[in-house]
């Protein structure tokens, strides 16, 4: 017995690092393809709304199959499942190193990648939080972590490759990494303890509430309406996250800052964002998600009303500090406040499903954000809109209540 004991908890280990590097190379990759405007732009001639629909419809594609991973993963666990979004997510990459029309940027990118990047938010957080019950907050708060580190590492190689080998050499190089550490994390990862023995938690900490909490089925929790406000909380407020990811670059280009400068405003966010993250994480468990969600949003707002004056690139800098702590926040957030509201049976499926509103929104927004630059050149106005929308979710956020819970003997 004791040794059952101490199998899921050694091997803990070994999950937070599958899921921390998950997000290290899922995220990663996925805003490295940014750093790949310029060079695309300068090649083709395309606009950025071109550039930025390859990019959203990656996104919302990861999002609509993500719904499906959430459900399989539910039922069959990470392991088959990151296995084939691997393939995908690598061979997007690689592909793109072929490309030489529109119909080839949407389709490499925005379709086959965009399957790849389906499993990395939802493989990763929904496994933290059956291993980590008692823990969830801090240790989703570890992996996110892996988020920033990506959004750290794979810009600033993806500038060094390019610089170096040329755009399309840079692709493949991306691709190839990324296939073999996709490949041995999906080797490793385990749905939940009990796949590695008898016991039914990892930590013998958990408390008698953790264990009391009734999990929804999907079908329960589809007919609540804190379901579907989380939803639109996470569709407004990705779409602000996003627009700013995508087109910073641009943005500090515009000004006048060179690329390696302004390739570094988005590595800034990157490593602050490690720093939301994990410190969010902590807060989490102390003062629950709703609460440490609004101080993300209220911190997103403040940076972009900053933003607005961010003319110069020490300014941009702040504002990448300022802003990556309610990147990194909010992104933590999302996996917990599900658990927390709904329980962990159908983690998969109802994560899957808010991350979806959230692709969606974080498709739109980057969209819209080009489009206007393009018909105005310049990002005042979308500026302002982002903030809108921030305001708009924080709204949302204040008339989210706890789910009233029934006995599962009810449950259908």
């Amino acid at each position: 017995m004791i040794q059952e004991d101490k199998q899921p908890r050694s091997y803990s280990k070994v999950i937070i690092t599958c899921c921390f590097c998950l997000q290290t190379v899922g995220i990663g990759v996925y805003n490295a393809f940014w750093i790949f405007f310029t060079p695309l732009i300068s090649e083709f001639g395309w606009s950025r709304a071109v550039i930025s629909g390859a990019s959203s419809m990656a996104f919302m594609v990861s999002g609509f199959f993500g719904i499906l991973i959430g459900h399989l993963n539910d039922r069959i666990g990470p392991r088959i499942i990151v296995g084939l979004t691997a393939l995908f997510f690598s061979a997007g990459y690689i592909l793109m190193s072929h490309t030489n029309s529109i119909w080839e940027l949407y389709l490499f990118f925005g379709f086959i990648f965009g399957i790849g990047l389906s499993s990395v938010d939802v493989i990763a957080l929904t496994t933290v939080a059956r291993w980590f019950p008692a823990r969830r907050g801090l240790m989703t708060g570890i992996v996110k972590v892996g988020t920033g580190a990506g959004q750290f590492v794979f810009p600033l190689l993806a500038s060094l490759l390019i610089a170096g080998y040329g755009w399309r050499n840079s692709f493949v190089v991306l691709g190839v990494i990324s296939l073999i550490i996709l490949t041995i994390i999906a080797w490793l990862l385990k749905k939940e303890p009990e796949k590695i023995s008898n016991t039914t938690h990892l930590s013998s900490t958990d408390s008698n509430e953790e264990r009391a909490i009734i999990d929804f089925s999907f079908f329960m929790a589809s007919k609540t309406s804190q379901l579907w406000i989380l939803c639109l909380i996470n569709l407004s407020i990705v779409s602000c996250l996003m627009s700013v990811l995508v087109h910073i670059v641009p943005h500090a280009r515009d000004i006048g800052i060179s690329v390696h400068k302004a390739s570094g405003v988005l590595s800034t966010i990157g490593v602050v964002s490690m720093a939301g993250r994990f410190i969010t994480g902590m807060v989490i468990d102390r003062i629950g998600s709703k609460r440490s969600m609004m101080i993300a949003i209220l911190v997103l707002i403040t940076s972009m009303l900053w933003l607005k004056t961010a003319d110069q690139l020490w300014k941009l800098y702040l504002f990448a500090a300022i802003y990556g702590l309610a990147h990194g926040g909010f992104f933590t957030v999302i996996s917990p406040i599900v658990a927390e509201l709904f329980g962990t049976s159908s983690h998969g499926s109802l994560f899957g499903m808010v991350v979806f509103f959230g692709t969606a929104g974080g498709a739109i927004g980057p969209v819209i954000t080009g489009y206007i630059f393009d018909m105005t050149g310049s990002y005042i106005l979308p500026i302002w809109i982002a903030l809108l929308v921030s305001l708009l979710g924080l709204s949302l956020l204040m008339v989210l209540t706890p789910v009233a819970r029934h006995s599962i003997a009810k449950q259908p």
